[in-house]
């Protein structure tokens, strides 16, 4: 087929929405080469404009915007911004010409593919999460296939336009290449290799749980001399973190506002403790590490939560509150790497859910749907 598919890929806001969207763009152009044009669609201001352009990818803004959680003037003009953005959105997927339309959640992705859906330009929803949004939710009745990551999705979405692809990832992640890395990734650290290594993954950004229980913990871990830490505590506490560590004995301490090298630090780990998004929960699927999640209480419909009870209810992770996080999360990690079988038990059962084909696999259904045969 000699004609060239032309795909407008829309997810933004955060990093979980962004880059399964450029895994899939990577993905389209290793199976379609210069068949393909792709166009991404994002909200004004944010992340995805600079990161996406990046990358080498076109993008088009939309002045899309959410809902802020306290009460103000900006609110008023949620519903004006809305309309203007499926506006644009339309004459974005008409302009383009568009053969399919790929939303992967985030404050652009729902008018692009509600305007295409209008257009009648045959869309696909990739939702990350165990918990469906409301906006996906109403897009699935007219979208042609959702492709999703978690069992159960049928409470939200038609059964018959399921498919489980996994969440696409960039890059390689798996437990064969950890086992590989190990001691160079023990070097990369700084860290022996007589001693566990429990890897802290706050985020890009940071969380405030975890670096206040690391905070709590840090000086007994040093005098204890037990396990040994890979402390990522993200951009936005990073100043912070740096002034409380500044005169304190940091031996078997790695800490950082970013990890340039998840594989290497997956690669070090015995024990992971993280947040519970989308795509660290899938890389971690990939990598087959005993996982303690302590899930963010500061996301919509507390979807994290629910991603992680979707593999503690496989006993391949534990979980903990955020409430309870500061008296339960260390004696936790302290038990977890004293019970070898528990370790190897959650090793096996979490890499039994992982899928490492997940972009191709997204792939595969964006073509269906167009009407796409390879020759």
């Amino acid at each position: 087929m000699d004609k060239i598919l032309k795909v407008i890929l829309s997810g933004g806001g955060t990093g979980g929405h962004i880059y399964p969207a450029v895994a899939v763009a990577e993905a389209l152009q290793r199976r379609l080469g210069d068949k393909v044009d792709i166009l991404f669609v994002g909200a004004e201001g944010k992340m995805e404009m600079e990161k996406v352009p990046a990358l080498g990818y076109k993008i088009a803004g939309l002045p899309m915007a959410g809902i802020q959680r306290r009460l103000t003037l900006k609110n008023l003009l949620v519903p004006f911004k809305v309309i203007d953005s499926i506006a644009k959105a339309k004459r974005i997927v008409k302009g383009f010409k568009a053969d399919v339309v790929v939303g992967f959640g985030g404050y652009a992705s729902a008018p692009v593919l509600w305007g295409a859906q209008m257009l009648g330009v045959p869309t696909v929803i990739q939702e990350q999460n165990s918990y469906a949004g409301v906006t996906n939710k109403i897009l699935s009745k007219r979208a042609k296939r959702i492709c999703v990551a978690y069992e159960g999705t049928d409470k939200f979405f038609p059964k018959e336009k399921i498919v489980m692809t996994g969440n696409p990832l960039r890059g390689s992640f798996s437990s064969e290449t950890g086992r590989e890395l190990k001691d160079e990734a023990l070097k990369y650290f700084g860290l022996s290799s007589e001693k566990p290594v429990v890897l802290i993954l706050g985020g890009s950004l940071g969380t405030r749980t975890l670096n206040n229980v690391m905070k709590e913990n840090v000086d007994r871990i040093v005098a204890e001399g037990k396990i040994e830490v890979i402390w990522q505590n993200g951009k936005f506490y990073d100043r912070e973190m740096s002034e409380f560590m500044k005169n304190r004995n940091s031996d078997g301490i790695w800490r950082g506002a970013f990890i340039d090298r998840m594989d290497l630090a997956y690669a070090a780990a015995d024990v992971v403790v993280s947040r519970a998004g989308a795509g660290t929960v899938s890389e971690l699927c990939l990598v087959g590490k005993p996982t303690v999640f302590v899930p963010s209480p500061n996301v919509a419909e507390d979807h994290q939560t629910k991603n992680a009870q979707a593999l503690v209810a496989h006993d391949a992770a534990i979980m903990i509150a955020d409430s309870s996080a500061s008296k339960d999360l260390f004696p936790e990690v302290e038990r977890l790497l004293a019970d070898k079988g528990k370790l190897k038990k959650l090793s096996e059962n979490i890499i039994s859910l992982g899928i490492k084909d997940s972009a191709d696999r997204v792939v595969n259904e964006i073509l269906d749907v167009a009407g796409y045969e390879l020759r």
